[in-house]
């Protein structure tokens, strides 16, 4: 990605470090009472008489958790306060305060990072988080961010991993895979172009003649829905809001960032239990059915592994069945078993098989 094109660029070294956070930060106001200082000091001040504080922590690296060269920074800043706003709602809490930290290559200049917190503060405002503070520093590898949210929650309101009971109900927000889908999509466009590229400079070493790169328009017709689903993620707050108006506590509960097989299997695991989900329940889109056909992949296998689809996978108690059906854009795809029983997938023509972790995996 090219810096922001303006008349005037300005390099991040002219207005130093804290030149930069004061820019970055002169309109940001806190919104929550229990922020009693935030940007401008060592340390930020926070007060919780009555609550206990939930304390969650993201990395994302260029070139492993985003690609520049398609997504824009804007969407890149939403796009990071989302996933760690999420974690929040995942334990059943109310996200109040933000940190962000950036590590920034010479490359960017300061209208780039505008663009960053611009995005970051339109998720923060959509949830009302008060960014209260971080740290910007150097890297010689692009791009590195930070960030830690910080919620609130009554002590006995939290949801863990390790709560699912025998006979309880395994439930997911929205739909799964279109993320991934998404990815696939914007990766193979981002394959064309470069073939494009190769073939002029090619081309160009063949006739001696100037490198004529043409105009390169991706294919996204009707695949809308898939890149939204990649590009502007959406932490499930609003699902969080539909349980407790309907006074259903899950028993346990995840966010699903590593894939719906993944993140089930932490639950039975430390939750000590088993589980059955039935393919025919797994709630998917018709764009990433249709784009899964296209690339020859298993739809199925896309909405188990796919990742980065921020749902909320969670149980509840078998009494609240009816409560649960009441509620829009939340799905019964299972529930939990014995031990021994294991983890099972149920397909469509009833054979059973062995859930496996194939999501993924940031360390390999």
């Amino acid at each position: 990605m090219t810096p922001q094109q303006t008349s005037e660029i300005m390099e991040i070294a002219k207005l130093g470090e804290f030149g930069l956070i004061d820019r970055l930060t002169k309109d940001i106001r806190p919104q929550n009472d229990s922020t009693k200082y935030g940007v401008g000091d060592d340390c930020a001040v926070l007060h919780y008489p009555d609550k206990e504080v939930l304390v969650t922590t993201d990395m994302l690296m260029e070139g492993v958790h985003f690609d520049l060269t398609y997504i824009d920074l804007k969407h890149l800043g939403y796009k990071s306060a989302m996933v760690n706003i999420s974690d929040i709602f995942a334990m059943n809490g109310t996200p109040r305060q933000m940190t962000v930290s950036l590590a920034l290559s010479k490359r960017f200049s300061v209208e780039d990072i505008e663009l960053f917190y611009e995005g970051l503060q339109l998720a923060c405002k959509k949830w009302n988080v008060d960014i209260i503070g971080g740290d910007t520093t150097s890297s010689y590898t692009g791009m590195a961010i930070s960030i830690t949210c910080i919620g609130e929650a009554e002590k006995d309101e939290i949801v863990y991993r390790n709560g699912a009971h025998e006979t309880d109900l395994i439930c997911v927000s929205g739909d799964l895979g279109a993320a991934y889908m998404g990815l696939q999509l914007l990766e193979r466009e981002k394959t064309v172009y470069y073939q494009m590229v190769d073939e002029a400079k090619k081309k160009s070493a063949a006739d001696g003649s100037p490198v004529n790169i043409p105009d390169f328009q991706p294919d996204f017709a009707g695949k809308e829905y898939l890149l939204q689903r990649q590009l502007k993620t959406e932490a499930r707050g609003d699902i969080i809001e539909k349980l407790r108006e309907a006074g259903i506590r899950p028993t346990a509960m995840m966010d699903i960032s590593d894939g719906l097989s993944s993140e089930l299997m932490h639950i039975c695991k430390q939750s000590g239990v088993g589980c059955r989900i039935y393919e025919k329940n797994i709630p998917i889109d018709y764009q990433t059915a249709v784009m899964a056909e296209e690339m020859n992949m298993n739809v199925t296998t896309c909405a188990l592994n796919g990742g980065e689809d921020y749902e909320l996978l969670f149980t509840v108690p078998i009494g609240d069945h009816e409560k649960i059906e009441m509620l829009d854009d939340i799905h019964l795809i299972g529930h939990i078993t014995k031990p021994s029983l294991g983890q099972v997938l149920v397909t469509r023509d009833n054979q059973e098989f062995e859930l496996k972790a194939q999501g993924w995996n940031p360390l390999k």
